[in-house]
């Protein structure tokens, strides 16, 4: 019995591989090697699964950080035993006997945590790291409150000694930018002489500002193989891309010169035409706002997007002599087709199409064989 081209269960997939993340986590290994790792995995391993990323990467991290304890909980309901810090702290004291006994770390970066300690009844005593705003302006204690606050925590028996301090980063993907070199300093001048060890390099930091590694850095964006400056490729970084967005065509439509195509005509044809559908749209994350021309990567060369993104489709002008069929693959992003490209295209960055791929697209995993498995 011949299968049907028609029928096309799951058209779209996330294929994830785990030996480019090691890879890449090796890379960020080399650029500070005299530094822990800290792997953040948050906001679904940004789009590539946490459970599965965390458990690829522990045998190369020192910790893990994460968003909200949500995903911290899930790592540890996955098996992971390596410290796991909350990047954002915690949002109500309900949640402090959680973070105690399953162990995690939590970023303290404003006085109503400080209290929230202060006033809780623990177990025992919880491991923090004190957030210093230097000059970001988003999270943390100014400079000038840092003493205040450090004294606060000390004095704290619910806080278990050894305090850290971290910062982050606003405009570390601008090489040009002074701010950066002022935030160095600042965190530099406000740490010194204190005994906890430090932390201020993200992807940025870590790859491209060696006087900010100190005792920690915490890559992300960068583990997945994906640039964080606007301006470069994964690939132009040493990196390789961890996902392969990908789908496949459901249709092939012969259309006349000035045809239109899609919601509001906004594409038509200039010359007699095959017309591509592709079973993908912004319902699996592929952005609505991308631009006629965006290329999609099929059968060996790149197809440019021939009107507005469906929901559940998009088009492409396949060209007059095209021979493409249903059923044919295309990939919308991945080694052949830097999500870079897509993300400066529709004036985004490639954290938040990965991020922004939708749980209707299931994620498939490589072997080490490099055979296909789905996740479970």
């Amino acid at each position: 019995m011949t299968s049907n081209p028609f029928i096309m269960t799951n058209a779209a997939k996330a294929v994830i591989d785990p030996e480019a993340m090691v890879h890449n986590i090796q890379v960020m290994r080399r650029q500070a090697p005299h530094s822990k790792v800290m792997t953040v995995v948050k906001s679904d391993g940004y789009g590539h699964g946490l459970i599965s990323v965390a458990t690829t990467l522990a045998p190369y991290s020192d910790a893990f950080g994460v968003a909200r304890i949500e995903e911290a909980l899930t790592l540890r309901q996955a098996g992971i035993s390596l410290p796991i810090v909350l990047l954002e702290g915690f949002y109500e004291a309900d949640e402090l006997p959680l973070l105690v006994e399953h162990q995690l770390t939590a970023t303290v970066h404003c006085d109503e945590q400080v209290t929230m300690l202060t006033q809780a009844a623990l177990s025992e005593p919880l491991p923090v790291w004190l957030k210093v705003d230097s000059g970001m302006h988003r999270l943390g204690f100014q400079p000038e409150q840092v003493p205040d606050a450090l004294s606060a925590l000390t004095a704290c028996d619910n806080v278990a000694p050894q305090i850290g301090f971290l910062s982050h980063f606003g405009c570390a993907d601008e090489m040009d930018n002074p701010i950066t070199q002022a935030q160095i300093d600042t965190f530099t001048q406000v740490t010194e002489g204190l005994t906890g060890e430090r932390s201020l390099a993200a992807s940025s930091g870590t790859l491209f500002w060696p006087q900010s590694h100190f005792d920690w850095v915490r890559p992300g964006i960068c583990l997945y193989g994906i640039s964080s400056r606007i301006e470069l490729t994964g690939e132009q970084l040493g990196l390789k891309p961890a996902m392969r967005l990908t789908s496949r065509v459901m249709a092939v439509r012969k259309l006349k010169a000035g045809e239109p195509v899609g919601y509001g005509a906004r594409w038509r044809t200039e010359r007699d035409t095959l017309i591509g559908v592709i079973a993908i749209g912004y319902g699996d994350g592929y952005p609505r706002l991308a631009p006629d021309g965006t290329p999609v990567w099929l059968n060996g060369r790149e197809v440019p997007l021939a009107g507005r993104v469906s929901m559940d489709m998009i088009t492409v002008d396949l060209g007059p002599d095209a021979t493409d069929k249903v059923g044919d693959e295309a990939v919308l992003w991945g080694p052949e087709l830097p999500v870079e490209r897509i993300a400066r295209l529709v004036d985004t960055i490639g954290y938040e199409l990965v991020c922004q791929v939708t749980g209707r697209v299931p994620r498939q995993y490589l072997t080490a064989s490099s055979d296909q498995r789905a996740a479970g």
